[in-house]
């Protein structure tokens, strides 16, 4: 397996766990993300992976929605990502995508690979759980989103420049400099990392 279908495995695992933790109750809970409560959440990882097939001519497979099962939901479609993942001829395919073009598999690692780890933070601090990302999807997130040129990283913070209401990054939220690297990087894509009740009240991207 390579490193990227690897990768993918553990976040969607880690991710998948975060679900199974969410009590009934929680689910109305709001998230970071403006306007989204914690089923939205995974309700956009879910939206997400169906956008991950389309460019290798694939669809996700029946499932439950999210709105009914979204511990099932998720299930279904993170393997049919992980197929593609799995398939050398499909995850070398080269497409189109909003960030140019690039092969199936890189275009899964840098959107919804990722996703999976930042909508984990979210998913754990809506529902009380442990909100640790592990140190290595740390260092190289915050490596990759550092090294995004200025004039990107704006239309990245801009509501809709990738779509109708898609916002990728939100206003940045100041912190120390001092600060643990994880709490410098959700402050750079537009979350405050403090405890829940400090905040500044600024409004996250998605």
């Amino acid at each position: 397996m390579n490193a990227i279908a690897e990768r993918y495995r553990r976040h969607a695992d880690a991710f998948e766990r975060k679900i199974a933790e969410v009590r009934p109750e929680q689910w109305t809970n709001p998230s970071p993300c403006a306007k989204w409560n914690a089923r939205d959440v995974v309700d956009h990882i879910v939206s997400m992976h169906g956008y991950m097939l389309t460019p290798v001519g694939r669809r996700p497979g029946p499932a439950p929605s999210v709105q009914d099962d979204p511990l099932a939901a998720f299930r279904a479609v993170r393997a049919d990502v992980q197929a593609v993942l799995d398939d050398p001829g499909l995850a070398g395919t080269v497409c189109d995508t909003p960030m140019g073009r690039m092969p199936a598999e890189r275009h899964i690692d840098e959107v919804v690979s990722d996703d999976l780890v930042l909508h984990g933070w979210d998913l754990a601090r809506a529902t009380g759980q442990d909100e640790t990302i592990p140190a290595e999807d740390v260092a190289r997130l915050w490596a990759g989103t550092t090294a995004i040129p200025a004039e990107v990283m704006e239309k990245l913070r801009t509501p809709g420049a990738f779509g109708p209401d898609i916002e990728v990054f939100g206003p940045e939220v100041k912190v120390p400099d001092d600060s643990p690297l994880q709490d410098r990087l959700l402050g750079l894509i537009g979350r405050d990392p403090r405890p829940a009740g400090s905040g500044t009240g600024a409004d996250s991207g998605n």
